[in-house]
């Protein structure tokens, strides 16, 4: 596929400078980018890699003078490069109609245009939308939803009576629906399995990654809004709440009844206790550690605890001198003692 540097231009909505009949057939590091390719630049770290490029445009917030070939003016260079990634990106393999070799439950609905590889299972009475991909291995329990346009990469599993919502993708590996961690202790020191009676709701424009675990509720819903983005590795508790176009990346988790607010952003192995709340806009730093409720919009926190970023890197700074502080005050101690005696 080749395609003119004007064509790329009106449909990410930027502007060229210079020659715009380019042809481009792929996008590319600037180091790695060969004739016919673009790439973009947005770090001026990577100066010395824009002189040495072979690509045959790039991307850049404005025209800049290290760079002789055609350039593609956009407001944001990173955001341009997922868009123009997009339109070089392979489309999603599709089996074409339904496998004979797959399992479709008595009572199951089955919309137009969907693409269910072999060794697919469709539980009873669940409904599967128009233009849904299920790849082979994927297991969809009984009374469970599909929306529309959703693609489900292989074993995925999701469990009855959940319920995804249109264009959702889910990576290979992911679980949907299993029981939540609820156990009784007894007098004898054993511990009574809680039966989990709730289901998973996950909304529209989702995606979630490899090997990811999200737990059906105790009792009603746990609740993915719609834009969500989770990364691989990832597990949500039981009755947790994510809200609309919040990230987190890999290793993280929520343990249960928890709330999150919308448009937080979660660094890797981040952890948050049961119970709590978190407010809109909250950013955690990876490795963090949550145990009480974040009340104040557009935090940033750090450490374990985690409490307000800057604090938390000042107080780092300082533990980090607690050997030569120490001996300090060990040093004066003994110059006091040495005064008395004297």
């Amino acid at each position: 596929m080749e395609v003119t540097l004007k064509y790329i231009a009106e449909s990410i909505c930027g502007t060229v400078e210079g020659d715009d009949q380019v042809l481009i057939k792929g996008i590319n590091s600037l180091v790695l980018a060969e004739k016919g390719e673009i790439s973009f630049f947005s770090d001026p770290r990577l100066k010395d890699q824009v002189r040495i490029t072979k690509a045959s445009a790039i991307i850049v917030k404005e025209v800049i003078s290290l760079y002789q070939g055609p350039q593609l003016i956009v407001a944001d260079p990173s955001l341009a490069y997922a868009k123009v990634a997009t339109i070089f990106a392979p489309p999603i393999p599709r089996f074409p109609g339904i496998s004979e070799k797959s399992i479709i439950g008595e009572g199951a609905r089955i919309g137009k245009g969907v693409s269910i590889y072999p060794f697919v299972y469709v539980g009873r009475e669940s409904t599967i939308g128009n233009e849904v991909t299920l790849f082979p291995g994927v297991y969809i329990g009984e009374r469970v939803t599909v929306g529309n346009e959703s693609v489900i990469y292989p074993n995925v599993t999701v469990m009855s009576d959940c319920v995804i919502g249109k264009k959702v993708i889910i990576h290979a590996g992911t679980v949907i629906g299993s029981d939540g961690f609820g156990f009784a202790p007894q007098s004898d020191d054993n511990y009574k399995k809680i039966p989990q009676l709730g289901n998973v709701i996950m909304e529209d424009n989702i995606e979630i990654g490899a090997n990811v675990v999200i737990d059906r509720a105790t009792m009603g819903s746990t609740i993915i809004r719609k834009g969500v983005k989770l990364d691989n590795l990832i597990q949500i508790g039981h009755n947790v709440e994510i809200g609309e176009n919040t990230v987190m990346a890999g290793q993280s988790g929520i343990a249960g009844s928890t709330k999150v607010g919308q448009n937080c952003m979660f660094g890797g192995q981040v952890g948050i206790t049961g119970h709590v709340k978190i407010a809109k806009g909250t950013k955690a730093a990876a490795q963090s550690g949550i145990n009480s409720h974040i009340l104040k919009e557009n935090t940033t926190v750090y450490g374990t605890p985690a409490f307000e970023y800057r604090k938390a890197q000042l107080s780092h700074i300082i533990f980090r001198r607690l050997p030569e502080l120490k001996e300090k005050i060990e040093k004066m101690g003994k110059e006091i003692n040495d005064i008395k005696n004297r």
